[in-house]
Order: C-alpha cells, then structure tokens, then sequence
C-alpha cells in the first residue's frame, strides 16, 4: 500500500515511485515521446514548469537512474448547478517497454489519487483508452459532442461602414479574459461544465498539439476556437461567439486557414455557434457511445457538497418530505441525507443496504453513481437498461437525478 503521495515508494524487482524533479525532464519527455507523441513533452515541460503546478504534479517510476514510467495531475473544476467541485485530471502517462504489465501505471494512478485527495478534490475526470481506466475506479458519465462535417460556408456578409471587417488571428496571452469569458458564456446554458483553468489556458497557447485562435471586430474579440494544426483535414472545436455574425465569420475564416481541406466541427447544441451553423454542417447520426471518464473517491462527500442543488431541486419541483430521509444505497454501502424545513442534513454514511426499497430508497450500482450524478440519462433512463438503478419513490428520485447537458473543456481534444 502506497501511504505518502510524496515520500519515495519501493515498489516489485527493485523499482521505486517518487516525486518527478528537474534531473528527470529529459528522461521523462523522451519517454513520453516515444510511447506517445512528440508534442507530449512539450506538454510536461509546460505543466512542470509552471507555478501553478510545478514538479509535485508529476510522479515517476524509476528503476536506478533510468525513468520507465510516469504520470501527471492537474488540477481542474467541475460544475454543475452553481456549485464548484475541485477535481484532479491525470495525464501524460506512459510506460516504458519491457515494463509494462508489471503494475506500474496501477502504482502511479494511486499515487495521483491520493495527491488529488490532498487537494481536495471531490472528483477525477478524464479522457482515455476505452475501458482501461475503469481498472482504477473510473466509470463513463459525461458525453462527448459530436464532430459535424461541414458541407458549406455561410456567404461573405456585406462590408460595414467605414469598411472594418473581422479578423481572424492566433491568441495572444493578453486574449485570455476575452475567451474565459466567450466559454463561460457558451458553458452557461449547460448543467455540468468543466471550464479550462487559468493555468491550462497558458499550456494551451504554447503547445503544439492544438492553436488557438480570436476573431476580432474593431478591435474586440467576439468570437474563439481552437482547431488542430491545418493539414489534410481540420478540426475546429471549442468555438464561442458573442452573436451568430461573429459565428459565421469564425466559420468562415478558419475554413480559410486551410482551404479545400475537409472541415469538421465539434457540435455544442444550444449555444450560439451551435445554433449558427446548423445549416452549414451534415446532421449525422451519432455511431456510438463516446464519453469523458468521472471518478468518486469519496460519495459521502460528494453528496453532502451537492445537498444545495438537491434542496434546489425539490424547492423547483414543489416536493415536500421534509422529516423524512433521502437514501441512497449503493448495495456496498447507503446514504441518508435528512430533509429538515430549512434544508437538506449532512449525510449520514451507512453499511451495506440491499433493498433500499423498503424505506423508499434509491439503489444504484456503484459503477452508475457518476453517470447518474453527472451523466445524460437520469435516473429514468438508467432503470431501462440497468436493473440495479432504480427507486421506489419515483417522483422524488426523478426530480433529484434529471438528465443532464454536459460541457467539457479539457487538456488534450478528445478527437
């Protein structure tokens, strides 16, 4: 058992975990470039040496001298409902070959966790290769939009007076206010969001994997997106825009960037892009489950943060219970949150519950719980295919677990 997320851990055949230092830079973007893609220690040289996050957010396994395995945390802010949950994303991981299947990324992964608990992280959240990392206790929860093909660009709008038109250039640092502020109003019409961090918005601008870029209108920015470099094919993702004139003309000049390439856009329904380029993209029907990873180290906890949107809920809703009890059963474990007059009790942690239908319960698996607090389906839905979520008092439990929207703005694109 690993106890310390910073004391040096002796691991099988002689191998040690620690704390990632300066002497280590070279070894590990090596490493990372080799088992992944060049731009990755680019990426490690910017989260290492940012003050922010530093070399404590990054863990290596050595063997000797020699670097054969490591990953990095981030720190990230998930939301839903006005209420902000700290949470930890893992990256840059890698293993060198001829170590793999030895435990390595296991040992790594407990140790992001348990730094990410010091952090006070209330979740994990992430992207990766399917299934894996289900092994360490993250299950599927947020969807990933659609990426849209698109079959035509919106006409070139009649010049303006005085002859000003909008531009389309690379971000600067000084641009960051002006597109934080672009994504939180887009990210506004979502349940659960994930907005880029102040440090990952600098990370962002300097590596290589992905540009961003400004659309300006007499010197004002109303408009953001990032795509990836200009090549036989682009994609344009994360797009924000003031109103759908800055949409189009965001459209329209990335299109430009790399003419006669394919173009596909990543489709955020409801939001002004969104709604702008519908005629210009084909609707396509999605062709399977794609979704961002959420671990919950700590329910009690989580649960007992989101007591506000819960009590939000039941107020809108007009459900009154108050002296009786929310129990949520996890079969392994239940949860009681008291309904008081003036607002929901903290939690009360419990053993294992198998019918939670005798006191009017909800049941849902453990490996459900964040798709039912953070996912699309809601509780309703998830009783169709899953026979181990469900509830007995049914009004109550649609009402404090509805489907959701989700937002996410992470580290790498996930495309």
């Amino acid at each position: 058992m690993i106890k310390s997320h910073s004391a040096p851990v002796p691991l099988a055949d002689g191998l040690t975990l620690r704390q990632a230092t300066p002497a280590d830079l070279d070894q590990i973007g090596a490493l990372l470039s080799e088992r992944g893609e060049p731009d990755d220690a680019i990426d490690h040289r910017l989260v290492v040496s940012d003050p922010d996050a530093g070399w404590s957010a990054c863990a290596v396994v050595v063997d000797g001298d020699r670097v054969v395995s490591t990953a990095t945390l981030l720190d990230e802010e998930v939301c839903i409902g006005g209420i902000r949950l700290p949470a930890g994303q893992v990256e840059l991981v890698a293993t060198a070959s001829g170590y793999e299947g030895r435990g390595l990324v296991r040992a790594l992964m407990h140790w992001a966790h348990e730094r990410s608990a010091a952090r006070g992280h209330l979740v994990q959240a992430m992207i990766g290769i399917p299934y894996f990392y289900r092994l360490f206790g993250y299950e599927y929860a947020i969807d990933i939009p659609q990426t849209l093909t698109v079959n035509a660009l919106p006409p070139l709008p009649p010049l303006p007076p005085g002859g000003a038109t909008a531009t389309l250039r690379a971000a600067r640092p000084s641009d960051i206010p002006s597109m934080a502020a672009l994504q939180a109003s887009a990210q506004s019409g979502f349940d659960v969001t994930m907005p880029h961090s102040a440090a990952s918005w600098r990370w962002i601008l300097d590596h290589e994997s992905s540009n961003l870029w400004v659309l300006e209108r007499a010197g004002t920015v109303v408009a953001t997106a990032r795509t990836t470099p200009p090549g036989e094919e682009m994609l344009l993702a994360e797009a924000a825009a003031r109103d759908e004139a800055a949409a189009r003309d965001l459209l329209s000049g990335v299109a430009a960037l790399a003419p006669g390439a394919p173009l596909r856009v990543v489709h955020r329904a409801g939001t002004v892009t969104g709604n702008a380029w519908q005629q210009f993209v084909d609707p396509e029907p999605r062709r399977g489950a794609e979704q961002y990873y959420i671990r919950i180290p700590d329910v009690a906890a989580l649960l007992d943060r989101l007591r506000p949107l819960f009590r939000q809920r039941l107020d809108a809703a007009g459900i009154e219970r108050s002296g009786q009890d929310i129990v949520i059963s996890t079969f392994g474990a239940h949860y009681r949150i008291p309904v008081l007059a003036d607002g929901l009790g903290e939690v009360v942690t419990g053993g294992p519950m198998q019918s939670p239908g005798a006191v009017r319960g909800a049941g849902v698996a453990p490996d459900h719980l964040a798709a039912l607090l953070f996912g699309p389906h809601g509780i309703e839905a998830l009783n169709r295919f899953r026979p181990d979520v469900y509830a007995s008092d049914e009004e109550l439990f649609r009402v404090l677990f509805p489907p959701l929207t989700g937002d996410v703005l992470s580290y790498y694109l996930p495309y």
